[in-house]
Protein backbone atom coordinates (compact mmCIF):
# COMPACT_ATOMS: atom_id res chain seq x y z
CA UNK A 1 0.00 0.00 0.00
CA UNK A 2 1.56 3.34 -1.14
CA UNK A 3 0.47 6.04 2.07
CA UNK A 4 1.76 9.11 -0.24
CA UNK A 5 -1.29 9.29 -1.29
CA UNK A 6 -3.90 8.75 1.09
CA UNK A 7 -4.95 11.91 3.79
CA UNK A 8 -4.29 11.58 7.41
CA UNK A 9 -7.34 9.84 8.39
CA UNK A 10 -7.30 7.05 5.88
CA UNK A 11 -3.57 6.50 6.98
CA UNK A 12 -4.85 6.17 10.76
CA UNK A 13 -7.53 4.09 9.48
CA UNK A 14 -5.29 1.64 7.94
CA UNK A 15 -2.93 1.26 10.81
CA UNK A 16 -6.01 0.78 13.21
CA UNK A 17 -6.87 -1.82 10.93
CA UNK A 18 -3.37 -3.62 10.62
CA UNK A 19 -3.50 -3.29 15.02
CA UNK A 20 -6.49 -5.17 14.92
CA UNK A 21 -5.27 -7.82 12.28
CA UNK A 22 -2.56 -8.31 14.78
CA UNK A 23 -4.34 -8.84 17.24
CA UNK A 24 -6.45 -11.09 16.08
CA UNK A 25 -3.46 -13.29 14.91
CA UNK A 26 -2.28 -13.22 18.46
CA UNK A 27 -5.81 -14.92 19.21
CA UNK A 28 -6.56 -11.86 22.29
CA UNK A 29 -9.52 -9.94 22.51
CA UNK A 30 -9.66 -6.54 22.59
CA UNK A 31 -10.53 -6.71 26.63
CA UNK A 32 -7.54 -8.89 26.94
CA UNK A 33 -5.36 -6.34 25.28
CA UNK A 34 -6.46 -3.53 27.31
CA UNK A 35 -5.47 -5.25 30.46
CA UNK A 36 -2.12 -5.95 29.07
CA UNK A 37 -1.70 -2.52 27.87
CA UNK A 38 -3.20 -0.99 30.65
CA UNK A 39 -5.18 1.19 28.89
CA UNK A 40 -9.19 1.36 28.73
CA UNK A 41 -11.42 -0.83 26.56
CA UNK A 42 -12.39 1.99 24.65
CA UNK A 43 -8.40 3.08 23.67
CA UNK A 44 -8.57 -0.28 22.08
CA UNK A 45 -11.53 0.71 20.12
CA UNK A 46 -10.57 3.67 19.37
CA UNK A 47 -6.95 2.50 18.34
CA UNK A 48 -8.34 0.15 15.90
CA UNK A 49 -10.49 2.31 14.46
CA UNK A 50 -7.61 4.56 13.70
CA UNK A 51 -8.47 7.20 16.29
CA UNK A 52 -6.23 6.46 19.40
CA UNK A 53 -3.37 8.94 21.24
CA UNK A 54 0.28 8.02 20.50
CA UNK A 55 0.83 6.82 24.01
CA UNK A 56 -2.01 4.26 24.22
CA UNK A 57 -0.91 3.28 21.03
CA UNK A 58 2.63 2.29 22.19
CA UNK A 59 1.16 0.88 25.15
CA UNK A 60 -1.09 -2.04 22.38
CA UNK A 61 1.62 -2.47 20.49
CA UNK A 62 3.88 -3.88 23.71
CA UNK A 63 0.94 -5.65 24.42
CA UNK A 64 0.88 -7.42 21.29
CA UNK A 65 4.60 -7.66 21.00
CA UNK A 66 5.22 -6.00 18.00
CA UNK A 67 6.60 -2.98 18.99
CA UNK A 68 10.13 -4.48 17.12
CA UNK A 69 8.18 -3.37 13.47
CA UNK A 70 8.26 0.23 14.82
CA UNK A 71 12.01 0.07 12.90
CA UNK A 72 10.28 -1.09 9.87
CA UNK A 73 7.51 1.50 10.11
CA UNK A 74 9.72 4.62 11.28
CA UNK A 75 13.60 3.83 10.73
CA UNK A 76 16.19 5.75 12.94
CA UNK A 77 17.50 8.27 10.33
CA UNK A 78 21.23 10.08 11.51
CA UNK A 79 22.09 13.52 10.73
CA UNK A 80 24.47 13.93 8.09
CA UNK A 81 27.74 15.64 9.22
CA UNK A 82 27.37 18.21 6.43
CA UNK A 83 23.98 19.02 7.99
CA UNK A 84 25.66 18.83 11.83
CA UNK A 85 28.35 21.15 10.25
CA UNK A 86 25.48 23.70 9.47
CA UNK A 87 23.53 23.54 12.56
CA UNK A 88 26.28 24.25 15.02
CA UNK A 89 27.21 27.28 12.45
CA UNK A 90 23.49 28.56 13.99
CA UNK A 91 24.26 27.86 17.21
CA UNK A 92 24.67 31.11 20.03
CA UNK A 93 28.45 31.19 20.88
CA UNK A 94 27.43 33.75 23.99
CA UNK A 95 24.51 35.14 25.77
CA UNK A 96 23.30 38.76 25.18
CA UNK A 97 25.04 41.02 27.19
CA UNK A 98 23.09 42.16 30.41
CA UNK A 99 20.17 45.49 30.64
CA UNK A 100 20.49 47.45 32.60
CA UNK A 101 17.82 48.10 35.29
CA UNK A 102 16.35 51.15 36.28
CA UNK A 103 16.55 52.03 39.89
CA UNK A 104 12.58 52.45 41.20
CA UNK A 105 13.57 55.72 41.75
CA UNK A 106 14.14 56.71 38.10
CA UNK A 107 10.61 54.64 36.95
CA UNK A 108 8.56 56.60 38.97
CA UNK A 109 7.09 59.00 36.79
CA UNK A 110 6.68 62.52 37.45
CA UNK A 111 3.46 64.28 37.51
Amino acid sequence: MVFGDLTPHAIAAELGDRIRTARLNANLTQKAVAQKAGVSLKAVTNCEKGKSTLESMVAILIALEITEQLDAFIPKQEISPVQLIELKGKERKRAASPTKHKSAKEETPEW
